[in-house]
């Protein structure tokens, strides 16, 4: 339907992004999908319906001009936007000596100042509609890994969360992060036992922005039963 809301989603080509590209679909949202990566995006708009449904815009969140031509593709697209999700992310292996510093220089910039600039890009939009903006946090962001920068960058987003939340208090606009324990995504390079699926996170999502527009959940940390941090 024309009138039907629209969710954003960036690092949409697989894991977590995808998996709640899914599940908004099948609950009626129009999408517009960002990452890097564009043949992966326009395979899975050809799943979710085709360009009625689903928009593909090749972005790199690290870049501010790319941030704003997403949102304006999706708003010049489906004439609105109601979800953000800011989502955007890779890791690093941990101790400070493991990672080459263009590897960290990157991974900083990523998880951090782009999700910041997708949020900064998303919220005149957002106001309009008295939308939601999330962000994808860790539990990495709740508790201290040692040697990880990464985790440092997830301590940032629950940070810029809350910074956010106030920010925004008056406006409408619903804000919440997302954190993850260990979850069975392309972040780890080999399979494990007792991680989340992708799909749990991706309802974690869906719970969030379901909820009566008076009603804001501001974090959830979802673990799997067997993860002991």
């Amino acid at each position: 339907m024309p009138d039907d809301p629209v969710f954003l989603i960036t690092g949409a080509s697989s894991g977590i992004g995808a998996a709640t590209a899914r599940q908004a679909a099948a609950a009626g949202y129009r999408l517009v999908l960002a990452a890097r990566s564009t043949d992966k995006l326009e395979t899975l708009v050809s799943e979710l319906g085709g360009p009625a449904r689903a928009i593909a815009v090749t972005t790199d969140v690290t870049r501010w001009a790319d941030n704003e031509a997403l949102v304006d593709a999706g708003v010049r697209a489906f004439g609105r936007l109601d979800v953000a999700f800011a989502n955007a992310g890779f890791g690093a292996r941990r101790g400070w000596l493991q990672e080459t510093p263009e590897h960290w220089h990157d991974m900083v910039l990523t998880n951090v100042l782009g999700a910041a600039y997708t949020a900064r890009a998303a919220i005149p939009a957002l106001r309009s509609s008295r939308g939601h903006l999330l962000l994808t946090g860790s539990v990495a962001g709740r508790r201290v890994l040692p040697g990880s920068l990464y985790s440092c960058t997830k301590w940032a987003i629950t940070a810029m969360g809350e910074a956010l939340r106030g920010d925004l208090n008056g406006t409408g606009i619903r804000t919440t992060v997302i954190e993850p324990g260990a979850v069975e995504t392309p972040f780890f390079d080999n399979p494990g036992e007792g991680r989340l699926d992708a799909e749990d996170v991706a309802r974690a999502v869906m719970y969030a922005v379901s909820q009566p527009a008076h009603v804001d959940v501001n974090e959830i940390l979802v673990r799997p039963v067997a993860q002991e941090g």
